[in-house]
């Protein structure tokens, strides 16, 4: 699904592609949650990072793809580098290599202590945000710089993890994660949805605004954005947030 003419958005999986860029962009990946719930006793299957290689594979069959920006959150764990995490961090860059994919990570809050490793995995690391081009990539936990909001068209975020929930007339849920586009400050922005298979996201239609976790949010009309749904095998226009939040009354 063409966004504009410069951004697709790739259709059933949580990967935006830049054109101008010849990049991939993705969030929240959360490399190592099922060792870091492991470690309370909780046994979940692996399958975080198999799903993120074949999102990537499926994009990558579809564009040009010569870069992944990783706009925050490629770890899980905030306070250290677990063991798993680290094991999942070098296997997913060698991954993205053997693609010949370089790779740009915006650190997000769960991103504590990669600078550390990046000289040994080749990572351009910046801190919550970095505008390449016309565009402001940002992790979200932070108000973007002004200076930096000066010189470019559009925001693309993450860390939100927006989804949008849909009820049935039985009455029982469903939330799909979904692309948020709407407007920021006189600019374009796009919230990214989470790529974690483990993280259904937040339900942007049914949450208040004030819950919702980025500051971004607060100089942003949440019910005027639209959603892009993401999910079996394809990507839809599904409206307006406050369409979607009508859906539910009716």
């Amino acid at each position: 699904m063409n966004l504009d003419n410069d951004i697709i958005l790739i259709d059933g999986i949580p990967v935006a592609y830049v054109k101008s860029l010849k990049a991939l962009v993705v969030a929240d990946i959360h490399l190592g949650y099922e060792g870091v719930m492991a470690e309370k006793g909780i046994l979940i299957p692996k399958v975080n990072l198999i799903t993120i290689e074949k999102y990537i594979n499926k994009a990558l069959e579809k564009v040009d793809a010569s870069e992944i920006i990783v706009d925050g959150d490629i770890k899980n764990d905030f306070s250290k580098v677990d063991v798993e995490e680290f094991n999942e961090l070098l296997d997913f860059i060698k991954f993205l290599k053997s693609k010949n994919l370089s790779i740009i990570l915006i650190k997000g809050n769960h991103d504590n202590f990669v600078e550390k490793y990046k000289d040994a995995f080749n990572l351009k690391v910046y801190r919550q945000e970095v505008a390449i081009g016309k565009y402001l990539f940002l992790h979200g936990e932070e108000l973007p710089d002004e200076k930096d909001l000066k010189n470019v068209k559009m925001l693309i975020m993450g860390h939100e993890h927006p989804a949008i929930s849909i009820y049935n007339n039985a009455g029982s849920k469903e939330k799909l994660k979904c692309f948020l586009y709407g407007d920021y400050k006189g600019k374009k922005i796009l919230v990214l949805p989470a790529m974690s298979y483990f993280s259904g996201g937040t339900d942007v239609n049914v949450i208040p605004k004030e819950l919702l976790l980025s500051p971004l949010f607060k100089y942003i009309n949440v019910d005027s954005m639209k959603a892009f749904i993401v999910g079996y095998d394809s990507t839809m226009d599904f409206g307006t947030v406050d369409l979607l939040k009508k859906g539910l009354t009716e």
